[in-house]
């Protein structure tokens, strides 16, 4: 059964136009939780534009389903990291100037690094996951590194998907099986919405997570979040 967990990240971004604590992010996470997410993520960025370090610290008490902290693996994001204890770590490769995350790890030519971070994370009990692209060796190369599971970024898949959802799904259904036969867990996200999420669980039913922040926030601001996230849980939940 695919889970569904919740970025708070464009919570965070809007109380951070004013100021203040309006929204309150810890309550937004709990929140969410109680409307039926399986799972909260956050995404703390160097240049702290949604979510602060401080932030992961405060909501991490309270979140009594799944915790995923993910991002790029400097040096003070380790830290945060070991310091907190999330259930999962997904491990971005994104720059300090990026928008958004818009590409997986070379998993092949990050070996050294990545096994190294993968190493340090599992030592304290800490899920692995390393968000690739849809490509087959990537996955293969994302288990030598000894990751848990991967995250496919399926950016490219919601671009394809209103011209032909076939051709678009056809890369993540080879990544996810590779990834499969190799043993990893396989997670999902970015931009995936009410439009293309079931057609995706549905070609890759061992899909393990789904997270869903951007689309989530902009159909709550017409639906609501507890009718926006039963919504998305209706849409994963087809088995």
């Amino acid at each position: 059964m695919t889970r569904l967990s919740v970025n708070i990240n464009k919570i965070a971004t809007i109380r951070n136009a004013r100021g203040g604590n309006m929204p309150d992010v810890a309550k937004a996470a709990s929140d969410c939780e109680r409307f039926g997410a399986e799972g909260i993520t956050v995404h703390p960025r160097p240049d702290q534009r949604h979510i602060r370090y401080d932030d992961v610290r405060i909501i991490r008490p309270s979140v009594t389903t799944e915790f995923n902290i993910e991002g790029n693996p400097t040096e003070s994001f380790v830290s945060l990291v070991l310091e907190t204890v999330p259930d999962q770590v997904t491990l971005v490769p994104d720059a300090e100037s990026a928008i958004t995350s818009d590409g997986g790890w070379d998993t092949v030519g990050n070996r050294s690094f990545l096994t190294e971070i993968c190493g340090e994370f599992k030592r304290h009990g800490i899920r692995t996951s390393i968000f690739i692209d849809a490509d087959p060796a990537m996955a293969e190369g994302a288990a030598i590194c000894g990751c848990d599971r991967i995250e496919l970024y399926t950016g490219p898949y919601a671009q394809m998907y209103p011209s032909d959802r076939n051709m678009a799904v056809k890369p993540f259904v080879e990544a996810a099986e590779a990834a499969r036969k190799c043993g990893l867990g396989v997670n999902a996200g970015h931009d995936l919405n009410l439009e293309n999420l079931n057609f995706f669980i549905r070609n890759i039913p061992w899909t393990a997570e789904v997270s869903i922040g951007h689309a989530i926030i902009c159909d709550a601001l017409y639906m609501g979040l507890h009718k926006t996230i039963q919504s998305y849980l209706a849409e994963i939940k087809i088995f």
